[in-house]
Parts: C-alpha cells; structure tokens; sequence
C-alpha cells in the first residue's frame, strides 16, 4: 500500500467510525480506532503515526517486539496485544505493551501481575468472552467472568478495563448486533457487582461489523482490512 493509499484509508475509516457513533448517538470521543498492524511493515506503522494514528493492535508476539525497536522513537504510540497469550510468553506482553485485549486465564493474569516492571503504569486488560460460544475460539463464558474479574480486581500491577470479543462472522445486521449486546450486558452486570472498579472498556468490532458493534456501546474498534488493505498470504 503506497502511502496515498493509507492516508486515504485511514481517513475513511475514521468517517466511517464518526459516522457510526453519530448514527448511535454517541459522541466522536466515545470510541477510539485501533488500527490491527499484524503482518504490516513498521514502515507503514510509522506512515499511519505521522497522520495521526498512535493506538496499534499486534497479534503475534515476535513480530511486534521487532516494531516497537524499530519505531522507538515514536514516543506516544500505544502498543496493544490483541492475540492469545501463551503463559510462557507473559513477561514480554507485561514489559512491552500497554494493554492486552485476549486474557482469559488467572493463571495468565498472575504471571502478568508479576512480571510488570514496578516503574511502569498498570498493564490494561480486557477479558476475553467467547460470546458465541464457539468451541474454536479462546475467551471465557459468561458465567466465568465474575471470578476472574474479581482476581484481576485485586491484582496491583493490572487494571481491568472491561471486555472483548471476536464473535462468529455475521452478514446481516441484526445477528451481528445479537453477541455485542450481549457482551455490553456482561460490562454492565460487572459494572454492577464491582462497583468501585473503572470499567469503560468494550473492545468489539472489526472491519465487517463497525457499526454493530459501535450501536451496542463499542470503545475501542479493531481494524485491520480497512485500514491496510488485505493481507498478502502468499508467503
């Protein structure tokens, strides 16, 4: 993608997300673009930056450790990692990252709090929910999350911020909103049982079902193919 390309991309996709949160009656500062950079050059990452882009989601670990030496210097750049997170990988996320959208383990969460350099901010986390309860995908049930909730809660060095999920693909708009209420209900319920936690967090959305997820209360929107174009999977 040259760099018109992206200027143009990532214009239409924040019109797209602005019109989204007007069309829900919500305000253009309710919901923040995550731009999904897996697979991307740092080259582009550095582009996206230059024109105003600072929030970065990466799926695999290794790669995006490779990116954040290579862009260093972009000092207000906001690492996300949205991928599932091995227990032996931990202490890279907890002294690299600013947030992690994918935990779903105490186990995971502990080694996290442990690992979090003492000089830096709280780690924030989403936990994950398999909303559609797919047998293919990681995340909690609903009737799991009180419990880890409430563990992380106490947990210093991480600050929960709320929840995400990836549910089934969906074509029409009505059965993509279904599993994105469903995942605000859950905020909302956790809102209600943990009253003194700040939990303003609904990471939901992609580049197919933006404005579902936006009507249903989305924060923070991952997109990847609107942004970047389709990923070259012929290597």
């Amino acid at each position: 993608m040259t760099d018109l390309a992206l200027c143009d991309a990532l214009a239409n996709a924040r019109h797209r997300l602005e019109a989204a949160l007007a069309a829900a009656d919500r305000t253009p500062d309710d919901a923040t673009l995550l731009a999904v950079s897996k697979t991307q050059p740092a080259a582009m990452i550095r582009e996206a930056y230059r024109l105003g882009q600072r929030d970065f989601g990466e799926n695999y670990l290794q790669e995006a450790l490779a990116k954040q030496t290579e862009l260093a210097e972009l000092s207000a750049i906001v690492w996300h990692f949205i991928g599932p997170l091995q227990s032996n990988k931990t202490r890279d996320v907890a002294e690299h990252f600013d947030w992690l959208h994918s935990l779903d383990r105490e186990k995971v969460a502990r080694r996290l709090d442990a690992q979090r350099p003492a000089g830096m901010a709280p780690l924030n986390v989403c936990l994950q929910v398999n909303v559609s309860d797919e047998a293919s995908k990681s995340g909690l049930s609903l009737a799991e999350l009180p419990a880890l909730a409430e563990a992380v809660l106490a947990m210093p060095h991480l600050r929960l911020r709320g929840l995400m999920a990836i549910p089934a693909p969906a074509t029409d708009p009505v059965a993509q909103r279904a599993p994105f209420a469903r995942l605000h209900e859950a905020l909302t319920d956790l809102r209600e049982r943990f009253p003194e936690a700040r939990l303003d967090t609904l990471s939901m959305g992609m580049s197919g079902d933006l404005e579902a997820a936006v009507t249903e209360g989305a924060t923070l929107v991952r997109l990847g193919t609107a942004i970047f174009g389709a990923r070259d999977t012929s290597a």
